[in-house]
């Protein structure tokens, strides 16, 4: 079992053990899907971009199972204002890129996001590397368990503007799913939840992952909200 009472330093491993029956679909899905059936845009084949990693923390809250989200800084050079996993570049002393760096730069940035207590989360999956063009991040999307949850909140809010949870009845609720579109003309899914819009990187791994777990429900795809909805 991962129990990363500390984020530095030391071996990571990822472990099923003890998982609720509600994530069985999750962890199939983590353990069958390929690269191109989560997103079109994957590592550039010469190694370029910056190893980052996400941690997609999954709970059980008082409305069912829930994900943790944040919203980035309006302040960021990069994806400012947008609601995301908790995650970012890999530093060196999160370890290897392609062993165990990913686990722990996902834990580590997290902590100094959100404040959660590393110790109780459980980690139990990674998803393909993916790609983000516009800030040249490859990112390894790693999968957790909140099985002891912990106060979460602002850390630094040069960084993050707020910390919030969105149970997943709320993300598969049709009524809350759209389409944006890109001024560059890309196409997205969406999702309006918690007075957020959730779009972009975070909001397609979201969606393939509902798709592939098998919670998806029909919504209508031609419903398009515009990305300056806010103004």
């Amino acid at each position: 079992m991962t129990r990363a009472s500390h984020t530095r330093g030391g071996g990571m491993t990822l472990s099923k053990d003890g998982l609720p029956d509600w994530l069985d679909p999750v962890v199939r899905a983590a353990e069958t899907v390929e690269p191109l059936q989560l997103s079109r845009f994957l590592p550039p084949a010469d190694g370029r971009g910056r190893q980052s990693a996400v941690l997609i923390l999954f709970g059980d809250g008082d409305r069912g199972p829930e994900l943790l989200l944040m919203e980035r800084a309006s302040s960021l050079r990069s994806h400012a204002g947008q609601p995301s996993f908790p995650g970012g570049a890999l530093d060196p002393e999160d370890g290897d890129p392609a062993a165990d760096g990913p686990l722990r730069a996902a834990l580590r940035e997290a902590e100094e996001e959100t404040g959660l207590d590393p110790s109780g989360v459980q980690l139990f999956g990674v998803l393909p590397r993916l790609y983000i063009p516009v800030s040249s991040f490859v990112v390894t999307p790693v999968l957790g368990w909140w099985r002891e949850p912990s106060p979460v909140g602002v850390v630094d809010p040069n960084e993050t503007a707020r910390v919030f949870t969105v149970p997943v009845a709320d993300l598969t609720d049709p009524v809350n799913r759209a389409t944006t579109v890109h001024p560059s003309g890309h196409r997205g899914p969406a999702f309006l939840v918690e007075s957020a819009l959730v779009w972009g990187f975070t909001a397609g791994v979201i969606d393939r992952l509902l798709h592939f777990a098998g919670w998806e429900r029909p919504w209508d795809r031609d419903k398009q909200v515009p990305l300056d909805w806010r103004s």
